[in-house]
């Protein structure tokens, strides 16, 4: 009981922060712009995401004639529980879930959220959303191979599948002086994995409208941005497990905010890649570096 009780806890806490999370991004991308974000609901804007929330779910549902209906309301639930269930490998003495298995787990989740971004375009039965959903089913592809190599060497030097030995290890000296090149490796692989700027052709308005969510309105539009901000606060809490000291190291929340800051500088900061140097730079040169610091880390040890 302890456990679910746990785990409906951090739940609810991150539905908080995503929804708090989007007021921030839109402030702070207003300021990198010079002008302001959102101020008009409640004090300095505060009540903006609330807003939001009444008037999505309000709104009128669309319902495309030849989608495949059931499958098209479905993937949206399905995206956001994925989301929402990679908390439960959250590595702290708070969580009760630890699992000595914990790293192959967030391996596996991942690998399903590419299936809710195929449904949600095929289902869809239109042209854009099934063309969004191949180019990002293809990018999260290419760059989980990236991700699952770097976790990979890091859990050479552990010798174990638990995230909460990598906290152990890092006691004294933080993986990412350690390892700084596969810290940014890291860093470029969840932009790309969350489908966000520069790597975000799911979503390329200029050809594709707006991606595999092109037919979604109202709460299955409102579910899908939940899972993809969802995965972001996930990857930020990652990176500073993994790289900054663990999650019950000192200043943990002040290094995860500071990851989700920087995905947003980015997106303020950076235009759209291209999106064949994007598989370029996932074969050709994250593929071959993460191999080679693969190597050097198992004969190291």
């Amino acid at each position: 009981m302890a456990n679910f009780i746990s785990t409906f806890i951090i739940i609810v806490m991150v539905l908080v922060s995503v929804a708090f999370l989007t007021l921030f991004e839109r402030k702070l991308l207003g300021y990198i712009q010079i002008r302001k974000g959102p101020n008009k609901v409640g004090i300095m804007g505060e009540l903006q995401p609330f807003a939001d929330a009444i008037k999505l779910f309000t709104k009128e549902q669309n319902n495309p004639l030849l989608s495949n209906y059931l499958v098209f309301y479905i993937s949206p639930i399905f995206s956001l529980f994925l989301g929402l269930f990679l908390w439960i490998l959250l590595p702290s003495a708070y969580n009760l879930w630890n699992l000595n298995m914990g790293i192959l787990l967030f391996l596996c989740i991942t690998s399903l959220s590419v299936y809710s971004v195929l449904v949600s375009g095929w289902s869809s039965n239109s042209k854009y959303p099934l063309l969004g959903a191949l180019r990002g089913i293809a990018q999260t592809i290419s760059y989980e191979v990236s991700l699952a190599l770097i976790i990979l060497s890091f859990m050479i030097i552990t010798h174990s599948f638990d995230w909460l030995t990598l906290s152990f290890y890092q006691q004294h000296c933080w993986f990412v002086f350690i390892a700084p090149f596969l810290s940014l490796m890291w860093f470029t692989s969840s932009l790309a994995e969350t489908n966000r700027t520069p790597f975000d052709f799911a979503e390329g308005e200029s050809e594709l409208v707006s991606g595999f969510n092109t037919e979604y309105s109202s709460g299955g539009f409102a579910l899908i941005m939940l899972a993809e901000y969802a995965s972001i606060v996930f990857m930020s809490m990652l990176f500073s497990h993994v790289f900054l000291g663990g999650v019950d190291s000192a200043g943990f929340p002040i290094k995860m905010a500071a990851m989700i800051y920087l995905f947003i500088w980015v997106r303020g900061t950076l235009p759209r890649f291209r999106y064949d140097k994007l598989m370029n730079l996932a074969w050709k040169s994250f593929l071959p570096v993460t191999i080679n610091f693969l190597i050097f880390f198992s004969t190291m040890i």
